[in-house]
Formats: structure tokens, sequence, C-alpha cells
């Protein structure tokens, strides 16, 4: 049932074109991966230009990165991509900044994507969400600084919530020393989630 379920939502993720619609400059074509049985759900801000061309979530540097800290806490890329869930607060690749980096997506187009967002939740029931980011840190766990927020475990509605900074090359905030000792905190963290909740 969980599985026709999300298979109905992604075929309507893909067919949306509400942002477009509203004038946004994005490209449509929803990107997620992952099944309904997954434990984990990670959640980024929205799909960068790599993404776009390949089709599958964290498939750029960033992606690199994270996957990079997804294997000291215990996960091959490959493993973990056919068995947890990958997605973000917008679906859609927004399109180029201003500055570094790919836009950011407006409020109003994440309130257009986030009713997507609450029926994946519904319907894969990860035991632990991954927020990526600060659009996705901010949704889940309310606006606070990174600093007090990286390496912490966070319990709501009886979910685990253990965020992680944006992985990208532009984000300036990982390359500090106490920005590196937090992250490896959090990768600590996940590392015992994993082997205790059996992830």
């Amino acid at each position: 049932m969980y599985k026709a379920s999300l298979t109905k939502l992604h075929e309507e993720m893909r067919r949306c074109r509400r942002c477009l619609e509203a004038g946004y400059p994005i490209t449509p074509g929803a990107i997620f991966s992952g099944p309904a049985t997954a434990t984990v759900m990670v959640v980024g801000q929205a799909p960068g230009v790599r993404e776009k061309e390949t089709g599958l979530p964290f498939s750029g540097k960033a992606g690199k990165r994270l996957f990079q800290w997804l294997k000291q806490a215990g996960w091959q890329e490959d493993d973990f991509r056919a068995m947890q869930y990958i997605t973000a607060i917008t679906k859609c690749y927004p399109g180029k900044g201003n500055g570094r980096g790919d836009r950011v997506p407006t409020a109003a187009e994440r309130r257009l994507c986030t009713p997507f967002l609450a029926r994946e939740l519904d319907i894969v029931r990860p035991q632990l969400v991954i927020p990526v980011g600060r659009v996705a840190i901010d949704h889940f766990l309310g606006r606070g600084k990174l600093a007090d927020l990286i390496g912490v475990v966070f319990k709501r509605d009886g979910r685990l919530f253990l965020p992680l900074p944006h992985p990208s090359g532009a984000n300036l905030w990982l390359n500090r020393p106490k920005s590196q000792a937090l992250i490896h905190a959090a990768l600590d963290h996940l590392r015992q989630l994993k082997q205790e909740m059996a992830l």
C-alpha cells in the first residue's frame, strides 16, 4: 500500500507546475529517490544544476561531500541510495543565484512544495530525518545558529532529527575549525544511531 501511495505521489510531483505557473524561474521536474521502506530521510534545500542533468539528488559536488560524511557514519553511497530516501524542501531546480551557487527558493515556493514533503514524510515514516542546509534545518527545527544546531540530535513528535550544514563549496561556514568539530560530532551521533537503531 505504501509503495503504491509513494509511486502516485512521485507521479504528482513530476507533473507539478505550481512554481512555474506562479512565475518563478525554475526548471520543472521533481528530483528525489528512495523506497517507501526507508528508515532515514535526507532533506536538502533544492536540486542543483548537476541534479537537473542526472535526475539524481545530491549527485554534484555537494553530494560528493555529503556522501563522504555519510561514509564516515557507516553508509556506502550505493547502499544508502538504494535503501534510504532523499528529497528536498523544493523539488525542482531553482536556477542560478546572483552570487555563488544556485538561487535559494523563496518562502512562497517553499509553501507551494510543503504539501509534497508532508506526504513524503507520512508515507515513508522515517525514524530519522537529516535536514541538510539552512533552508531544511529552519523548516524542521526553526531558525537558530548553526553552532547551536549542528552536532545535536533533536526529537520532535516521536521522530529524530540530526541536522547537517549544506555541503556546498560555497558554504564558507564549513571551513572554520569549530564548524569542523561540530560536523564530526554530528557524524559520531549518526554512526551511533545507525548502530543502535539498525538504520
